[in-house]
């Protein structure tokens, strides 16, 4: 089953997750939405198996640079289009494999996850 790691290069969570992947012998696809970018069709099949709400990242200055009424407004159509506009708002990594997804990076959730 193949694995996809989605995220931008210079993130230093991406960073901790794929040195991850590398050591425990995964092999998997780096998606940056930088180079790779990030098209509706995508967004709409990571949002079936991920929570659109759980994939905002409110952390990233990306959410700090946001007006007031966009930080308000949540549901999933605003959030998609914001996703669109600005990726870096999604939290990072986004791992997927085959239905099955995990967002940010925690050791042990790998760990978990690949069992």
């Amino acid at each position: 089953m193949s694995t996809t790691i989605y995220g931008i290069k210079n993130c230093d969570t991406i960073k901790k997750a794929l040195k991850w992947l590398d050591a425990n012998n995964v092999e998997y696809t780096f998606h940056d939405y930088r180079v790779d970018g990030l098209d509706s069709t995508l967004l709409d099949s990571l949002c079936e198996i991920s929570d659109v709400e759980q994939m905002l990242n409110k952390r990233s200055t990306s959410y700090r640079a946001l007006t007031d009424a966009q930080k308000a407004d949540t549901t999933p159509a605003a959030l998609k289009t914001l996703f669109l506009a600005t990726p870096t708002l999604i939290k990072r990594p986004l791992l997927v494999k085959g239905s099955d997804a995990l967002l940010g990076f925690k050791d042990a959730q790998y760990q978990a996850f690949f069992e």
